[in-house]
């Protein structure tokens, strides 16, 4: 190497060094985003999450039937008609339906579609429901403090102090029937984590410097709530709602399996588990696949929440 291209290859690693040290450091979040991207796990359950979406989505184009059509009439099918996939070797000459036919002669495919609609629903609805209620709780607790943090806290641990399902189902049955209070019910019962969790952070994050320099330049008691101790408190809280979809969505198909959230002929994985709970050896393909269903939606938030987790946890990655 001549002394000319040695001059070069030097001007060369100077001028990356310079960039380097002027390029914008990233931010918590783009670098949680990066973590999260290098983990296999997590980025599994994100692809089920998006999969799931996609298909909630799509579902009129997806489903070959509608969610409460009965084919009666229609087509030479009757109840509990097992699987028949072409692909497989079912006969041509009879109708194609993929997960078979269930006790009111309707297709299961497409019931099993549609129902990710209502249980991806309930799940984020349900979970952004308790998340703003219980972080609101939890913020005037954790800041305010005296009388207001103990009449807050104490609602908040006689709410833990039933089994969520038992509590839910009280609520339910106090509220009546039906989707809309099973969701208010979900919400209830799971508020108080959220609740706990914003507390505790902002009862270390308004002892901070930067808080007491917020105040010291003239900062109201509401500015420094809002745009300091908030926004610097909402990253365990990000991971507990990821994590608790996945819970939400299992307590929704409990109450609808019970007979209290999601009433018929609406298509929801629990109902479809309860309507056919009594063919579980006659036509068992009525229940795994509505089942199975649950199993891979909560899988999938389990695993998001747990690369969720591990990417903003900063003490694994120093």
């Amino acid at each position: 190497m001549t002394h000319r291209e040695e001059v070069i290859q030097q001007l060369e690693s100077e001028a990356g060094d310079v960039h380097r040290l002027l390029e914008k450091p990233l931010s918590q979040w783009r670098l949680a985003l990066r973590r999260f991207r290098g983990q296999r796990s997590g980025m599994i359950g994100f692809g089920i999450v998006v999969f799931l979406v996609m298909v909630a989505l799509l579902a009129p184009v997806l489903a070959p039937y509608g969610p409460a059509e009965i084919l009666i009439g229609k087509e030479d099918v009757s109840r509990y008609d097992d699987p028949c996939i072409h692909l497989f070797g079912c006969s041509t000459d009879k109708p194609q339906h993929i997960m078979g036919i269930d006790g009111n002669v309707r297709d299961e495919f497409s019931r099993v579609i549609y129902g990710s609609r209502v249980s991806l629903t309930l799940g984020f609805f349900t979970v952004t429901l308790a998340l703003i209620v219980g972080s609101a709780l939890g913020a005037l607790a954790g800041y305010i403090g005296g009388w207001l943090d103990n009449i807050i806290m104490r609602i908040m641990d006689v709410i833990l102090g039933f089994p969520a399902l038992l509590l839910a189902i009280a609520i339910v049955a106090v509220l009546g029937r039906g989707l809309r209070n099973a969701l208010l019910a979900i919400a209830i019962v799971t508020m108080p984590g959220y609740a706990r969790v914003m507390r505790a952070q902002v009862l270390t994050i308004k002892e901070s410097d930067f808080v007491a320099a917020s105040r010291a330049l003239g900062a109201s008691a509401r500015q420094v709530l809002l745009r300091r101790i908030i926004p610097n408190a909402m990253t365990p809280l990000v991971v507990l709602a990821t994590l608790g979809i996945a819970t939400a969505i299992l307590e929704a198909a409990g109450l609808s399996f019970l007979g209290l959230g999601a009433q018929p002929p609406m298509a929801e994985w629990g109902s479809m588990l309860a309507s056919e709970r009594n063919q579980v050896f006659t036509a068992p393909h009525l229940v795994f696949f509505p089942g199975l269903a649950i199993m891979i939606t909560v899988l999938g938030f389990n695993l998001m929440g747990d690369g969720v987790r591990d990417a903003l946890d900063p003490t694994l990655h120093r």
